[in-house]
C-alpha cells in the first residue's frame, strides 16, 4: 500500500493532514486566518494577546468563532513570561480556557515550558517550543516537550542566528520531530524543508498576504513588493534585533537601540522593566501601523520568505500548492525521511 508523504509526527501530534502551521502572528492572527488556516489541513495557531488586545474579544468566544467556522483542530500559542505573576497567572487562565474549547496542540516560546506541559499533558495534548539554538532545545528537551520549532535567521520577528539546515542539524538527534520556521514562502520551499528531514513548516509572513488575514492594503502590498534584501533587524521595537521592512521609516528612525535602552537592557535589575517598557510600546505600534489603512507609518514586520511571495491568496490556496508540491518532491518512499528528524538528509537553506 502506497504510504502518504506529508503523515509526519506534526500531522500526528496536531492531528492535521498537512504538516503546515499558520504561525501565531502578533498582531495579525485574526479568526478568520486561523479559521482558514485550520479549515484546509493546516493548523491555525492563536495568540490570546491578539484576540483580546487587538481584537477586542473575549477569548473563550473567540475560540467558539473559530470553531463555528471550522471543526478542525486549531492550536494556541503560550508566551513564558517568567518576570511577571500577573501575566503568568493571564496565561494560565487562557490555557485553561483554550483546553475546555478543545484545544490540544500549544507552541511556547521565551521561558522553561515545564508548567504548561505538565498542564497540557494532563488531558492527552502536545507542546511544541520554539528554539534558536541548541542549548534552548535541551532546555525545552528536559521540560518534556514534544516537538520543537526551529526558528532561523529567515523568520520574521525574533529570528534566530542560524540557517534552517544547521539549525536541524544542531537539534536533530535530541529526537524530538522538528518544525522549520523561517525564510518559507513557496510551495517549492515548504517541500525543500520537508526533504531536509523537518517534520512540518511554520510560515508566518505568506500567511499576512492572504484574503483571510485583516491587516492593511498597504501592509500586504509592501509584503508582495519586497525583496529579501529588503529586511533588516532592528531593536527600536522590542530593544533586541526584529526583522522588518525596511521603509523610509525605519530608515529615519534608526535599527539600534539608544545607548542608555542598551545599558538598562543588560542591566540585571533594570532589563526586565526595560523589556516590559518595550512591549508595551511595541504592542502599541505594530497594532497600529499593521491596520492602518492608508499606511501612513510603514513599520511592518515580515521575514525574508518575502523573496517568494508575489500575490495576495486565500489562505486554503496556499496550503493545498504545499501539499502539491509536497507530494510531488516526496515519493512515498521518503516519508521516512519527513518523518524523522535523526536522518542525515542534505539540503540548503531555505
Amino acid at each position: 500500500m502506497m504510504s502518504n508523504p506529508l503523515n509526519t509526527p506534526l500531522t500526528q501530534d496536531a492531528g492535521i493532514e498537512v504538516p503546515l502551521i499558520c504561525g501565531p502572528m502578533y498582531p495579525c492572527s485574526n479568526v478568520e486566518l486561523v479559521a482558514a488556516a485550520s479549515a484546509a489541513g493546516g493548523l491555525g495557531v492563536v495568540q490570546p494577546v491578539t484576540l483580546i488586545y487587538v481584537f477586542g474579544l473575549d477569548f473563550r468566544e473567540a475560540l467558539r468563532a473559530i470553531q463555528a467556522i471550522t471543526d478542525r483542530p486549531i492550536g494556541m500559542n503560550a508566551l513564558i513570561e517568567a518576570s511577571s505573576d500577573t501575566y503568568r497567572k493571564r496565561m494560565e487562565a487562557w490555557i485553561d480556557i483554550a483546553l475546555e474549547e478543545g484545544v490540544r496542540f500549544f507552541i511556547t516560546s521565551l521561558g522553561k515550558p515545564r508548567w504548561i506541559v505538565d498542564r497540557v499533558t494532563s488531558v492527552g495534548g502536545v507542546v511544541y517550543h520554539d528554539v534558536t539554538e541548541r542549548k534552548w532545545a535541551e532546555k525545552a528537551l528536559d521540560s518534556g516537550v514534544h516537538g520543537l520549532i526551529a526558528v532561523n535567521r529567515r523568520a520574521g520577528g525574533h529570528a534566530g542566528p542560524k540557517p534552517a539546515q544547521q539549525l536541524l542539524d544542531e537539534v536533530a538527534d535530541l529526537g524530538l520531530p522538528v518544525v522549520c520556521a523561517g525564510g518559507i514562502g513557496t510551495p517549492a520551499e515548504f517541500a525543500t524543508a520537508l526533504s531536509m528531514g523537518y517534520a512540518g513548516v511554520q510560515m508566518g509572513t505568506r500567511f499576512i498576504a492572504t484574503d483571510e488575514c485583516q491587516a492593511s492594503v498597504p501592509y500586504k502590498k509592501a509584503i508582495v513588493d519586497s525583496s529579501e534584501d529588503d529586511i533588516v533587524l532592528t531593536e527600536r521595537l522590542t530593544g533586541v534585533p526584529v526583522a522588518v521592512i525596511n521603509t523610509p521609516y525605519v530608515q529615519k528612525l534608526g535599527l539600534r537601540a539608544g545607548p542608555l535602552a542598551r545599558r538598562m537592557l543588560r542591566g540585571r535589575k533594570t532589563k526586565h522593566w526595560m523589556r516590559s517598557l518595550y512591549a508595551l510600546r511595541s504592542a502599541w505600534t505594530l497594532k497600529r501601523t499593521a491596520y492602518d489603512k492608508r499606511g501612513n507609518i510603514e513599520y511592518w514586520q515580515a521575514g525574508r520568505s518575502v523573496a517568494g511571495i508575489d500575490s495576495i491568496l486565500p489562505a486554503a490556496t496556499i496550503v493545498n500548492s504545499c501539499a502539491e508540491a509536497a507530494r510531488a518532491v516526496l515519493p512515498p518512499t521518503q516519508e521516512a525521511a519527513a518523518r524523522s528528524p535523526d536522518t542525515d538528509n542534505s539540503g540548503t537553506d531555505s
